[in-house]
């Protein structure tokens, strides 16, 4: 019985040293006592609640105006590449007084120029010489009255003295293509020969003109056989 007593004594102060240490034995798994809070430190919060803080957003940099672009030169930017410069001739005589009575009607103002070349005569449209002054001028008012107004009479120096020449020009063709032209209004003592010599003659200019205005020259040229249209470099 005493050393029944005596256990039971060591038991109660081994377990009373460890209530003391924080320690005690229940069933299931143990349990650690937290240690003593400063009650000093201890500040109690509001319930009003904090919004959440704001995010830092850094203000986008202004977008600056891009430049304008450029204009970017081309080669004939102020002038439209479909207009052209041409040159047609040669003519003298009749030729070149009808031709000259088509473009003024085409009214193309400072576009019209025209220059002085020597031209070769090969070949002339002519009436024989004739009798004596007065069959000349008899002749001429036939002439005039057929609406033949580009004539030249031979003078007395010349072989050819009293013949009336009509028209000079470079071929054969062009020769017959106006001899055909006289015949329509009833000249019928006009014939086509050969002349050799040199006359001035005249080459039109036109300068930048367009698709229609060409359109119109090629046309026009089919009344002038002999003649020569074509393209020329522009003078800048």
């Amino acid at each position: 019985m005493r050393t029944w007593f005596w256990f039971l004594l060591l038991a109660n102060v081994i377990a009373f040293a460890l209530i003391q240490r924080g320690w005690v034995w229940k069933e299931g798994p143990t349990v650690q006592v937290l240690p003593a809070l400063n009650e000093e430190k201890i500040r109690l919060l509001d319930d009003t609640p904090v919004a959440p803080a704001a995010k830092s957003r850094t203000p986008a940099p202004a977008v600056k105006n891009p430049p304008p672009p450029q204009a970017v030169s081309t080669p004939l930017a102020s002038a439209d590449i479909s207009q052209k410069c041409l040159e047609w001739g040669d003519f003298s005589g009749a030729e070149f007084k009808r031709a000259t009575d088509a473009l003024t009607g085409m009214q193309l103002g400072n576009k019209l120029d025209k220059r002085q070349v020597d031209q070769v005569i090969r070949y002339w449209v002519y009436i024989p010489p004739l009798k004596g002054k007065a069959a000349v001028q008899q002749k001429i008012d036939q002439l005039k009255a057929r609406g033949i107004e580009e004539y030249y009479v031979i003078p007395d120096n010349d072989p050819w003295r009293n013949a009336i020449s009509l028209g000079v020009f470079k071929t054969q063709e062009a020769a017959q293509n106006f001899l055909d032209v006289l015949r329509n209004r009833d000249v019928r003592t006009a014939r086509v020969g050969a002349r050799a010599g040199k006359q001035k003659a005249t080459i039109f200019i036109l300068n930048g003109v367009d698709a229609a205005t060409e359109a119109r020259l090629i046309s026009l040229k089919k009344d002038f056989p002999g003649s020569e249209l074509k393209n020329v470099p522009c003078a800048h």
